[in-house]
């Protein structure tokens, strides 16, 4: 079967953060008279990221594209196509048509290298510009992400932006109003370093800490998941650091939780944390706009550039880049009046409509239909 079209939503080693967040394919002929096939170069498909929601959504827009299409993903994680298919529907909420072919060998040779070679990061570098740069196409998944590859690749009438597929629909559906007896901040994401879930958890003790004492006591929610032993040793410390803090009553951990989980939790959340610098896009906060959550994200990249502007002039949200900064914002949103307060979610969530799985179907589509065409014989 010669592989004809090559998506790739992560690139190798130093750049995995980047195309982790977007969609990059790079097209390449295969021999007449053979089948079509595309492949998902995708190398962790059970770390329970924003990605990893990119990916299966990728896959579905093909199925429903093209259903006669032989589709393959590439990882290095022993599991089947079921249990991957069911993974997809119960985390992300994403129901796939049928199960997903698996592909290893390459991803594996390149864990390998990685494990045990030191200039594999090199290696493996120069073997992510080789390949962008000879793309048919590329996607990506935010205005700061174009101005990366538009560097490294040099392909800008190539490259097109198609924001992650966020399931904007359902999550509209919540409830405007909060309870506000005990306001609920909310933070989402992976048990990783760059989420910086310490910092967040610093700005709430400070924000706490002074609080006036007539004020009702805000809960913050950690909901993520661990991908390896360090990941559970940070959540381990994370925890440690909350009872140094006597914080015990005020903070919970939501480890591994479903898609249903998430939503009942934003369900009741007035604002959600996002701490990562330089995130490409940043799913977690249209998420939260999303819910009629009031973010409160780092102010670079994505949720800068993309996601937290002024609609109307008025407010989404609250960009911060410091524990005095973050403090700020959390103690505006928890003292807010709710009249206030709704007027923002209101914004706030009217501003995702383009960020819905619907414009991501639809844009991506429009990027690969020309690359997928059937050939005219000359």
């Amino acid at each position: 079967m010669a592989l004809r079209v090559l998506l790739s939503t992560t690139l190798l080693s130093s750049l995995l953060s980047l195309v982790l967040f977007s969609a990059v394919a790079a097209v390449i002929s295969g021999r007449r008279g053979r089948r079509t096939a595309v492949g998902f170069f995708h190398p962790y498909t059970n770390d329970g990221g924003g990605g990893e929601r990119v990916l299966w959504c990728f896959v579905r827009a093909m199925q429903e594209e093209n259903p006669d299409l032989d589709r393959a993903v590439f990882t290095v994680d022993d599991a089947s196509p079921q249990s991957l298919a069911a993974r997809a529907l119960d985390r992300f909420g994403v129901k796939l048509l049928r199960p997903p072919q698996l592909g290893y060998g390459f991803s594996r040779v390149l864990q390998h290298s990685s494990m045990y070679n030191n200039d594999a990061p090199i290696a493996i570098s120069w073997l992510s510009w080789s390949v962008g740069s000879c793309a048919h196409l590329a996607m990506v998944n935010s205005s700061w992400t174009r101005s990366l590859i538009d560097c490294l690749w040099k392909i800008p009438p190539l490259t097109k932006r198609v924001y992650p597929p966020c399931d904007t629909s359902s999550l509209q559906m919540l409830p405007l109003g909060k309870p506000v007896k005990s306001p609920v901040i909310i933070s989402v994401g992976q048990f990783c370093p760059e989420k910086a879930h310490s910092l967040q958890l610093e700005a709430f003790a400070h924000a706490v800490g002074i609080l006036d004492q007539d004020m009702p006591r805000p809960k913050l929610q950690f909901m993520g998941s661990c991908r390896n032993k360090q990941d559970e040793e940070r959540l381990w410390k994370l925890k440690e650091r909350c009872r140094e803090l006597n914080l015990d009553n005020f903070v919970e951990f939501h480890r591994d939780a479903s898609y249903r989980d998430l939503v009942q939790l934003l369900c009741g959340a007035v604002s959600g944390l996002h701490s990562m610098i330089d995130e490409h896009f940043g799913i977690s906060v249209v998420e939260y706009m999303a819910s009629a959550v009031i973010p409160i994200a780092h102010n670079s990249a994505g949720p800068k550039m993309d996601i937290a502007l002024n609609e109307g002039g008025r407010k989404t949200g609250f960009l911060a880049s410091n524990k005095e900064e973050y403090t700020e914002a959390i103690l505006k949103v928890i003292t807010m009046a709710e009249a206030e307060r709704l007027a923002i979610a209101a914004v706030v969530r009217k501003c995702t409509q383009r960020f819905s799985e619907q414009k991501f179907f639809k844009d991506f589509k429009a990027a690969v239909q020309p690359i997928l065409a059937p050939k005219s014989s000359s």
